[in-house]
């Protein structure tokens, strides 16, 4: 019996100065929302000389942007093309997605960049720029495992689909068009930047709006008015009450290790008009965290109750009450049973690979694994190369071992879950 762990290794090895010059061409590519059409032809070309089947698409139509989970700040995508790239089994084996996005958040200020944020730059074994983490060195690792074991002459049993998905940094309408295409698995990985730690369960989020009221009146005579800004310092402590609760009673052991798994994050306040007015609107912006296994809408309706709850505390707010919008990105939560079979061989090919026992924790941010899980019947994964430190942030980067060690990883797991059909060549 071949020993695949031994071939795939030297093969990855042999093509490394390639795929290296791959993601540096991605990387290059500044695929900022609206601008993802060059690398997603380029991948889809790509997806061809390896002879997978490929559907390349823009997204549209009511089916899509009516959708109970669609998020998006837009709703037109001539510029941000899907790519699906299916290598279709022999039969009788289990197939799986390989999902990832391609989608970057925006530089940000060029001051903070060592190099041009879309260099590529390689230095010390790691690779720079926006993107690198995030996630398409994880997509990379993806690719080889399909690349490296075609190379080998590998024939599996189940289908891989590999998806090079938009909108994920803006709330999966990417992921969410494959699902109505009808694209799903009977399980997926997703290679967000987890430093290789395996989570079967992630967090979902959604962003609100809070409106607070109050009464105009000149400074001199503040008394005569009502302050949005001291009744919205009331606001702050309801809000950091329920998360307090919500946290309390939140025991599941792979969120033990952070201090607040599900938090409500207060992003922005904007209120008043003139230093010498009393505030009568104050706008409170944020992002409520969803528990795995909990209905967004029960989440919305906690939110809800305890606003109202404010009446108790303040009468102003039973003739003013707090006003309370969800509006723009929300992650759907998801999760994947520890017993899961995908979960048993990511593990064993994890420690056969690195030497050490994998980590098990649950994401604290949102992904794409979420509306897979929910909405495909599709059990997602999240595991990949790079660390969450370093995304979204100036010089961003990836570590290149990191990048060949998952895909000798995810190489290895698609043999024992898709299972092997042939081998053509030795």
């Amino acid at each position: 019996m071949a020993n695949w762990q031994v071939l795939i290794r030297e093969q990855l090895e042999k093509d490394r100065e390639a795929a290296v010059q791959l993601l540096q061409q991605w990387v290059k590519s500044p695929s900022v929302q609206g601008e993802e059409q060059s690398i997603q032809q380029s991948i889809a070309e790509l997806l061809e000389q390896m002879g997978l089947a490929v559907d390349l698409w823009v997204m549209e139509g009511d089916e899509l942007v009516s959708h109970p989970y669609f998020v998006s700040p837009r709703t037109t995508f001539e510029s941000s093309p899907n790519v699906v790239g299916v290598w279709k089994g022999q039969g009788e084996g289990r197939s799986i997605i390989l999902n990832g996005h391609v989608d970057v958040v925006p530089a940000g200020d060029l001051a903070q960049w060592s190099d041009d944020p879309f260099s590529g730059k390689v230095a010390d074994g790691k690779l720079y720029g926006r993107g690198a983490t995030d996630m398409k060195g994880g997509n990379l690792s993806s690719l080889l495992a399909i690349q490296v074991l075609q190379k080998l002459g590998v024939q599996l049993k189940g289908d891989v689909i590999f998806q090079s998905v938009v909108e994920e940094e803006s709330g999966g309408a990417g992921t969410l068009a494959t699902i109505i295409r009808g694209y799903k698995a009977d399980a997926a990985l997703i290679p967000e930047p987890t430093n290789m730690k395996i989570f079967p369960k992630q967090q979902g989020s959604m962003w609100f709006r809070l409106t607070v009221k109050g009464r105009s009146a000149h400074g001199g005579t503040r008394y005569e008015g009502v302050s949005a800004i001291e009744k919205s310092m009331l606001v702050v402590q309801a809000i950091g009450q329920l998360e307090k609760e919500r946290n309390d009673r939140l025991d599941d052991p792979l969120y033990a290790k952070l201090p607040i798994p599900i938090p409500i994050n207060l992003g922005v306040i904007e209120g008043g008009k003139w230093p010498s007015s009393v505030a009568d609107l104050v706008k409170l912006e944020g992002r409520m965290g969803v528990a795995p296994g909990e209905q967004m809408d029960d989440a919305k309706a906690e939110m809800a109750a305890a606003l109202k709850k404010l009446a108790e505390v303040d009468p102003w707010f039973a003739e003013q009450p707090v006003e309370l919008e969800w509006f723009g990105a929300r992650w759907v939560p998801g999760a994947v049973e520890l017993d899961h079979p995908l979960m048993d061989i990511l593990q064993a090919q994890f420690e056969a690979v690195t030497g050490d026992r994998a980590i098990v924790e649950a994401s604290p941010w949102g992904t794409d694994g979420g509306l897979l899980t929910a909405l495909a019947n599709t059990p997602a994964i999240v595991v990949g190369p790079g660390v969450t430190q370093v995304a979204h942030y100036p010089n961003e980067h990836i570590v290149l071992d990191e990048v060949f060690r998952c895909a000798e990883i995810f190489a290895l797991t698609l043999l024992e879950w898709c299972g092997v059909a042939e081998r053509v060549t030795e």
